[in-house]
């Protein structure tokens, strides 16, 4: 049987995260945001003090510490992120965790032990996923692939918006550069660099509201079925 899989993938601040989770709505399939569970690595990496780049030991932490993401309408991303029943609030969007993120991301021990969940999550039914690596390494059989960005500046203005939302004074200059630093490192790391399915379909969505995004996947999800 054809899967009704959705996979969204994109680089920071493309707008995958929204997209998704009102595509999940909509269809009324499982939302999972796969970043969330690569930025609590990262957290659990620098709560503990380990390097970002040794891998046995984040990958010693992520056996020791139970990392759940569970809906939760109360929150702007559609979900809480809990470890050790613990519900991390928006620490895992700290500027020391975003620059953080992409490195350990890029280990492969990591990515391979989280892509596992991953799988498994989909194995229980159908789910729209966003991420990175969705439509290429994790979910490359998904009935429905897309492929969101957006201009730099279009970019780093969603993510100043989003640290000032929590309180955090972040430059706007910072800001782009960390976004452009993520997306060097992302679509340069050996293992599921970032990239876009062969099968993807590209949205722009420098010049469009969240609304008209969904309204493009919808109409392509619907017309597929």
């Amino acid at each position: 049987m054809t899967n009704r899989h959705v996979a969204i993938d994109g680089p920071v601040a493309s707008g995958k995260t929204v997209a998704a989770r009102a595509l999940a709505a909509a269809l009324g399939h499982l939302y999972l945001d796969t970043g969330a569970m690569y930025r609590a690595a990262a957290y659990l990496a620098l709560h503990h003090g380990v390097d970002l780049d040794n891998e046995r030991a984040i990958l010693t932490l992520l056996e020791q510490h139970r990392i759940r993401l569970l809906p939760d309408e109360n929150t702007s991303a559609g979900y809480r992120v809990e470890i050790d029943g613990n519900d991390t609030g928006t620490r895992l969007f700290d500027p020391e965790v975003s620059s953080a993120v992409s490195t350990v991301a890029a280990l492969p021990g990591v990515r391979a032990a989280l892509v596992k969940e991953q799988r498994a999550i989909a194995a229980e039914g159908p789910v729209v996923m966003a991420g990175r690596d969705i439509g290429t390494v994790v979910l490359p059989e998904a009935r429905f692939k897309f492929y969101l960005t957006a201009s730099v500046e279009e970019r780093a203005d969603r993510r100043a918006k989003e640290f000032a939302e929590r309180g955090l004074e972040v430059g706007i200059a910072e800001v782009r550069e960390q976004v452009e630093e993520r997306d060097r490192l992302d679509r340069n790391r050996a293992v599921a660099p970032l990239r876009a399915a062969d099968d993807a379909v590209l949205i722009d969505s420098t010049a469009l509201q969240a609304a008209d995004v969904l309204a493009r996947m919808r109409a392509i999800v619907n017309g597929g079925a």
